[in-house]
This record gives C-alpha cells, sequence and structure tokens, in this order.
C-alpha cells in the first residue's frame, strides 16, 4: 500500500492511495495493514505533505558499490552515517531553496527506510519489525560548503534540503529496486538498489547500536553514481520503482 499525508479542510490527514484516488483514514490507522475509510478525496485535488514528520534523518554516504567505482574510493568497512535535522524536511512538488551562501548545489536520489516503532540496538534479523516502508528521498547538498567545512553539517541541513515521499510503500522489497534521477527531463542517476554496500537491515541494526530510533524517523540509504549540480529554475525528479517519484522544483 501506499499511504500518504495531506491537507484537507480539516488540516492535516492520513490516507493512502488507490489509482488516482486518496482514501481518507483515521491518524490512528496510518500504515496499518487493514485501515478503515472514512473520506474519498481526487489525488490531483489533495496537496500533499511529506510522509512523516521525523525527529531526525539518518543518512549513510557511500553506500553504492557503482557510486565508490565513479568515485575512485574504496568500499567502506562500516556505514558512514550523518544526520539531516527535521527542519530541512520538505514535500512533493515543493520547492527547494538555493542557499545565498552556496554556489554548488547538488542532487542525490536516495531509497529511504521509515521507522514504524522505536528501535534500540534491533538484530538485523528483525528488521522488518522496525520498518513501516520506503519513501522517495533527495539528499540535497551544498558541496562546496561539504568541501570548505570538512564535515558534513551545515552542507547537508539547510531548510528544505530533505525533500521526501510522496508515499510509503508498504510492500515492496527494498533490495531490488531500479533508482534513478532526472534533472530537467535528462536522466542523470541510473542504478539499482542491490548496488547497496550495507542493506537496509545492516544499517538499522549498526544505526540502532548508536542512537535510538523513533517511529517516523528515516534512515536514507545512500546516492548511487551521477551527482551533480542543480541551479534556480532546474526541476529534478526522483525515481524509485514500485516507491514513487518525488519531483521538486529548485528557486533562488
Amino acid at each position: 500500500m501506499k499511504f500518504l499525508r495531506f491537507l484537507s479542510q480539516h488540516g492535516t490527514s492520513y490516507g493512502f492511495k488507490e489509482g488516482e484516488t486518496v482514501l481518507e483514514i483515521h491518524e490512528n490507522d496510518y500504515l496499518s495493514p487493514e485501515p478503515e475509510v472514512i473520506g474519498e478525496h481526487k489525488l490531483p485535488d489533495v496537496k500533499i505533505l511529506p510522509p512523516v514528520e521525523p525527529s531526525k534523518v539518518v543518512c549513510v554516504g557511500l553506500n553504492y558499490r557503482d557510486h565508490a567505482a565513479e568515485l575512485g574510493m574504496e568500499i567502506p568497512e562500516e556505514p558512514v552515517i550523518f544526520l539531516k535535522p527535521p527542519t530541512a524536511v520538505t514535500g512533493h512538488l515543493d520547492s527547494i531553496v538555493y542557499p545565498e551562501m552556496s554556489s554548488e548545489v547538488d542532487y542525490e536520489v536516495e531509497l529511504a527506510a521509515v521507522i514504524s516503532r522505536r528501535a534500540r540496538k534491533v538484530k538485523r534479523e528483525d528488521a522488518d519489525e522496525f520498518i513501516a516502508g520506503y519513501t522517495v528521498l533527495n539528499d540535497v547538498t551544498a558541496r562546496d560548503l561539504q568541501r570548505r567545512d570538512g564535515q558534513w553539517t551545515r552542507a547537508k541541513s539547510f531548510d528544505t534540503f530533505c525533500p521526501m515521499g510522496p508515499f510509503i510503500e508498504t510492500s515492496v522489497d527494498p533490495h531490488v529496486l531500479d533508482i534513478s534521477l532526472e534533472l530537467n527531463g535528462e536522466i542523470r542517476q541510473s542504478s539499482n538498489t542491490s548496488n547497496m554496500i550495507f542493506q537496509v537491515p545492516e544499517l538499522l541494526e549498526f544505526i540502532s547500536h548508536i542512537m535510538t530510533l523513533e517511529p517516523g524517523d528515516v534512515i536514507a540509504t545512500g546516492t548511487p553514481p551521477g551527482v551533480g549540480q542543480m541551479m534556480p529554475g532546474d526541476r529534478v525528479r526522483a525515481m524509485i520503482e514500485g516507491v514513487g517519484v518525488l519531483e521538486n522544483r529548485v528557486v533562488g
């Protein structure tokens, strides 16, 4: 099922997608396998919100073999992680704001796992019990600031630098999915999640032994080759097979 949060006349609402229809459900039924339908909307008529409001977004660097090869870098022995703040999160069709202090802003399409319940010191074989589903994420990065600072917090943390959505897909194998990104209609990134170095259960085990993950938190699993720059006026479409298409426009 493809779950989503959206705006209705009652404020923030919850539902799941069937074709071009959004079936509204109670908040308590969000991500439930058998939600009670309480309303119906046409998908083009609703404003889609980010699918969750995470307390943190945990991102993984250099997690695709083909990306490591592209960069001429060795395969890491353990996951390299960093954080994006919740204030960076924005939704499908929202704008990515190009910050004044940067002149080199990059796109990075990623598969993101959404946490379903509090996760602390989880074993990889139990990972499915803690993952609600998957969504599309764009790990927007001010690359010049990343190089200048020598660490990644400023470069990754601007408001709007974490578009995600539109949906959470609950029934998909995360390790066999085509993943790609278009910039102004041209394919710039194209790979498959089978190229991940560390798969989702390994990442959840590693991260949850460092920090407690709360319901709605997100693990962004890394980006494939082809990362490059965006400019104001550009249209970016991040796409993952079976999960969804996340579209945003860059503004100055």
